[in-house]
């Protein structure tokens, strides 16, 4: 059952309470994991690209994502979990910090009109990835900042992203402050439960990480 919508003052409890369910996933691609629900009606062509990321309360970098790059070459957004050691884990599980999973976001893009620097210029941009395994009051394991990669190239591009975000925003920003993000390959892929999704465009007044908004950080060089 979906949350019902919290006035902004009540955030923090949206939150706290926001509900369990047992409800099946499904995540895009051939290495993510099958809960036996179709994971989204979005067609995805086979020349997309992956972004997968974590920076905290899934809710938020959803929809912040969305926002920026929905009509940028962004096919598709999915909340879900990833990183961790257990099949088909649920949020509840999740919320424990003994799964290992990350609340994360998987998107699906157009390589042609969207670049994966840019979206990862704007991974930098939306969170504090200086704070370790927490953002705003969310603190975990589960809420730490990270980066999955699906290539190679994608691992090259994400340590010369994170070399220059660490150089020209966050170190200046905060002298002697240092990146967190890990960098790792991505694992298998688990949607969230279906109430998850699109979660602050169904329920407008619902959570919202204060950790995350669009800094006003100069283009990288």
């Amino acid at each position: 059952m979906a949350a019902a919508a919290f006035a902004p003052t009540n955030n923090f409890l949206a939150r706290l309470f926001r509900p369990f369910t047992t409800s099946t996933r499904m995540g895009l691609g051939s290495d993510s994991g099958s809960g036996g629900a179709a994971a989204s009606q979005t067609t995805i062509p086979d020349t997309a690209q992956k972004c997968t990321v974590a920076a905290g309360c899934f809710w938020g970098v959803e929809h912040l994502f969305r926002k920026q790059f929905g009509d940028k070459g962004l096919y598709d957004a999915r909340v879900g979990y990833i990183g961790g050691d257990v099949a088909n884990p649920g949020y509840r599980a999740v919320c424990t910090g003994r799964t290992g999973h990350a609340e994360a976001l998987q998107m699906s893009f157009d390589p042609s009109r969207l670049s994966y620097a840019a979206l990862l210029e704007f991974f930098y941009r939306m969170h504090d990835p200086t704070t370790k395994d927490r953002q705003g009051a969310d603190t975990g394991t589960q809420y730490r900042s990270a980066i999955f990669y699906h290539s190679a190239e994608q691992e090259r591009e994400a340590r010369a992203v994170t070399e220059k975000a660490q150089a020209q925003w966050w170190n200046k920003k905060s002298k002697g402050t240092t990146i967190t993000t890990e960098i790792l390959q991505a694992g298998t892929w688990w949607d969230a439960e279906a109430y998850h999704q699109l979660y602050l465009d169904k329920n407008p007044g619902g959570y919202e990480c204060p950790a995350h908004f669009v800094r006003g950080f100069p283009a990288l060089e």
